[in-house]
This record gives structure tokens, C-alpha cells and sequence, in this order.
């Protein structure tokens, strides 16, 4: 008999009821140290007083209007982004899915409106994610995502990751945009490098091409910049946020070029909840926060001290780990033993961590970790490893 909940997640066999910064509180009452903060959701942990603040302020004045009308939360908050990255404007979703949806949408009317309208193909990568809408996971194209799911949405040629000349092949006239995560979380915290993103925007501007870049994971201060193309010294024509803008709370955003979003006019796309002032509210206390360079500095400091635990711990445990990868706090333990296991191995020492493709070990933690729950994390990981090698 099927469950209430539609079984479509291999769920943990836990349950939590309380969270307090990197800590969550199990039903029995066990504290669990959280690595994986709903999979970089979580930016500034769990119950953070500011935002408890201003979500609990927000509630008591409006939650929901619509976008029939003018929403000064959304305003201030558009208005933040733009001021901080390379956008002019900025359309409001409720999740990064939504986002992939417009920004496939706005390169496509982009062209549309030029007079090319055959520019509708979109280059994508070999282990993207990219949301798990029908036009997201055909720009994903994995035989795990879309099997079953067909007939799929048209007009994305897939390559394979880090193959230059093929790229440079793919694009043709028909072309209107490359999307790519800067740095792949659920294909395996793999990284294009900066030279390789610097590259590709060459590429992009030298045959027109749009260049879309989802941060949806990657950005919000997880690399220790407020986004990760910043490291390779490029912008984007269009770009996906989600996850942690809203701190935990259900927002997502697309951020754009005057010229790349020239094609979105009223009544070209909407969304009823998305840019809602609860939702606003929220996301402008989390930039507020995540934004400064102070905190991103402390991001970079926490980041190198957990990562070179985890280096020692690959060193101490090589029949369990092989490698780290990752930036900043988006980091990868490259295992030898099945990922899932040492996730499992995890859950007995009571820390949670997030499994990926290539057998990679995701540890996302929020971006204010402290300095003993890094110890805490190292402690616990290298207990989880013992335990595996004993078994």
C-alpha cells in the first residue's frame, strides 16, 4: 500500500523537531551535527535570530498579495542584488527548478525577439542538475532524471565535462545559450576551472552566445565569494539562485542583463508565490548578512581549517577516502567505500552528510560553522571511518 507521503525519496530513517545553528534535535532527543544544511539551504544554520526576526515581524504584517501588485519587500530585495553582482534586474521564484524554467525561457525569447528565432538550442553538461522540472531535467539529459519521462522538452545537446573542442564545435547558429554550474554539487563537487570559465565567457561573447550560469548550489556565499563565477573575474549573461537565499525558506531568483532579459515583457512569464514579502523579507536579511566582507572572509578561514582536517582524514583513512574536492564550503570527500555507507556510518556517529555522483561525499555545511563544530565534524567523520574499517 502506497504511503501518504508519495515515496518518491529513500528517506534516512530519522526525524528531527529542532534546530539550533549546525545542530539538529532527533525525535528521541540526540543531537546530530548537521553537515549538510538541507543541502545548502541552511546558510546561516538553523533558528538564526535575525531571521526568526524577520520572518516573525513580516508574518504579522503580509505574507501574500500576488504580483498583481507592487511588493516593496521584492523591490528592496531586487534592488540589493543588483547593487551587489552584475545583474540589472531580477525575476522572483519559489525554488531553483523555477529558476531553470525562466532562465531556458529568457535565452530563448532573447533571440526570438532579435529575429533569430532558430537560436533555441542550449549547450549543457554531462553531470548537471538542474531541477527536476521536465525542461530542467532535459537540460540535465541523465538516463537516471529522465527515463520514463519522455517525450522530453527539445533543443539541448548535452557534452562531456571539460571537453573544450566540443564545445567549441556545438555552437553553431542555432545556439542561443551554454548553462553551467561553476562548480557541479550533485554531479560530484567538480569544479570548472577559473580558466575554463574565463574561456568559455570568451567563447560566448566572440558567437554571441548567452552564457547562463546555475548557482543555485555554489552561490549565496558558499565559496567564500558572494557568488563562485567571481573567482574567475567573468558575469554572466543570465543567473539561477536558490537554495540559500532564503536561509530556509522557499525562495529562488533569476538575475539578468538589461540585454539578456530585453525579451521579458509583461504577461511573458509570472509566478504566484514567487517574490512573496514573506519570502523577501527573509532574503534580504540573509544577503544583508552573507553579503559582507567580513563574513565572507570568515567563511574562507572556517573553510580552510575544514578542509585540512578532511586532507588528514583521506591521509588517515585510505581504504575510506581518496580525495577532497570542492571551494570554500562546498567541499567533497572522493570515497573508496560506497558513499551511501559511510553516510549510514555517519548517522551512528551522529553527524549528517550528503551523498553525491562519482561516489563523492558532499558536506555543505552552514556558512557561520564555528571553529568547535569543526572539530566536532572532523571528530565524528574520523570515528564513522574507523567504524567502516573495523566492520
Amino acid at each position: 500500500m502506497i504511503s501518504a507521503v508519495l515515496p518518491t525519496y529513500n528517506r534516512a530513517p530519522l526525524a528531527f523537531v529542532k534546530g539550533e545553528g549546525s545542530w539538529l534535535t532527533a525525535e528521541d532527543g540526540n543531537r546530530y551535527l548537521d553537515l549538510g544544511a538541507g543541502i545548502a539551504v541552511n546558510a546561516l544554520g538553523h533558528a538564526h535570530p535575525d531571521l526568526v526576526k524577520t520572518l516573525t515581524e513580516q508574518a504579522q504584517k503580509l505574507w501574500h498579495v500576488s504580483n498583481v501588485y507592487k511588493i516593496p519587500e521584492q523591490e528592496t530585495l531586487a534592488q540589493m542584488l543588483t547593487d551587489r553582482t552584475f545583474a540589472d534586474t531580477v525575476f522572483f521564484t519559489n525554488s531553483g527548478t523555477e529558476a531553470a524554467e525562466l532562465a531556458i525561457k529568457m535565452a530563448r525569447k532573447y533571440w526570438y525577439e532579435k529575429g533569430q528565432p532558430e537560436r533555441t538550442e542550449i549547450i549543457a553538461f554531462e553531470g548537471a542538475f538542474h531541477g527536476r522540472s521536465t525542461g530542467a531535467i532535459a537540460a540535465a539529459g541523465s538516463e537516471k532524471m529522465v527515463k520514463g519521462f519522455g517525450p522530453l522538452m527539445p533543443g539541448f545537446t548535452h557534452l562531456k565535462w571539460g571537453d573544450h573542442d566540443a564545445l567549441r564545435a556545438a555552437i553553431t547558429e542555432k545556439t542561443a545559450a551554454v548553462i553551467i554550474e561553476p562548480i557541479q554539487g550533485e554531479g560530484g563537487i567538480r569544479i570548472v576551472p577559473d580558466q575554463c570559465l574565463k574561456g568559455l565567457r570568451d567563447l560566448c561573447d566572440s558567437t554571441g552566445t548567452l552564457l547562463i550560469l546555475d548557482e543555485v548550489q555554489c552561490g549565496m556565499g558558499r565559496t567564500g565569494r558572494l557568488f563562485a563565477h567571481e573567482w574567475a573575474g567573468i558575469t554572466p549573461d543570465i543567473m539561477m539562485v536558490a537554495k540559500g537565499i532564503g536561509g530556509g525558506f522557499p525562495l529562488g531568483a533569476v538575475l539578468a542583463t538589461e540585454s539578456a532579459a530585453s525579451g521579458m515583457i509583461a504577461g511573458t512569464h509570472g509566478s504566484t508565490y514567487g517574490g512573496n514579502p514573506l519570502a523577501c523579507a527573509v532574503g534580504a536579511t540573509v544577503l544583508s548578512i552573507v553579503s559582507e566582507p567580513a563574513f565572507l572572509d570568515q567563511v574562507s578561514r572556517t573553510a580552510s581549517a575544514l578542509r585540512q582536517g578532511l586532507e588528514g582524514l583521506v591521509a588517515s583513512h585510505p581504504t575510506v577516502f581518496e580525495a577532497v574536492r570542492g571551494l570554500g564550503l562546498m567541499l567533497g570527500l572522493k570515497c573508496k567505500l560506497p558513499n551511501t555507507d559511510v553516510v549510514k556510518a555517519g548517522y551512528d556517529e551522529k553527524v549528517l552528510t550528503v551523498a553525491a555522483a562519482d561516489n563523492v561525499l558532499r558536506l555543505l555545511p552552514a556558512l557561520n560553522l564555528t571553529e568547535t563544530d569543526v572539530a566536532e565534524a572532523l571528530r565524528r567523520l574520523d570515528a564513522a571511518a574507523t567504524a567502516l574499517e573495523q566492520a
